[in-house]
């Protein structure tokens, strides 16, 4: 896909991943709640809550936060990138050369780096904390 349509179906796509990753950890917290309340909860279980608090936390932000950002910043650098006449070739990004002789859209191209980065790291953290968690359930199968 030309870079522009695929920013633009990203822009669909995101919110609704992280909405149903978002949903599904909040079930997982109260359903890991209800069965291990806090005050009979083992240490292991307690940690097993942070872990899944926490992977909903991490998803919560990129649903809330990052990704409306980063949306709306691809909208608009994809305006900067048109009136440059760049963004819609397939393949390699003729984004960086441009941005070399252009300020603007090297602004736009940092702080989407940054936000994208911060998005990308909410992810990974929440893949760790369910890893995390996987590795607790796994330990419980009893073959």
């Amino acid at each position: 896909l030309p870079r522009h349509m695929f920013g633009n179906l990203q822009s669909k796509m995101f919110p609704a991943y992280f909405m149903l990753i978002s949903a599904c950890a909040a079930i997982s917290v109260a359903a890991f709640a209800y069965l291990h309340p806090w005050k009979t909860a083992s240490t292991v279980e307690r940690y097993q809550l942070g872990f899944l608090l926490s992977a909903l936390g991490c998803n919560l932000s990129n649903l809330l936060v990052f990704t409306p950002m980063t949306i709306e910043m691809m909208k608009k650098r994809h305006k900067i990138e048109r009136d440059l006449s760049i963004g819609e070739e397939v393949g390699w990004s003729k984004n960086q050369q441009v941005a070399k002789s252009n300020p603007t859209l090297a602004a736009m191209n940092k702080k989407f780096g940054m936000i994208h980065g911060l998005s990308s790291l909410a992810n990974i953290m929440s893949f760790g904390s369910l890893a995390m968690h996987s590795w607790y359930l796994a330990s419980k199968i009893e073959l």
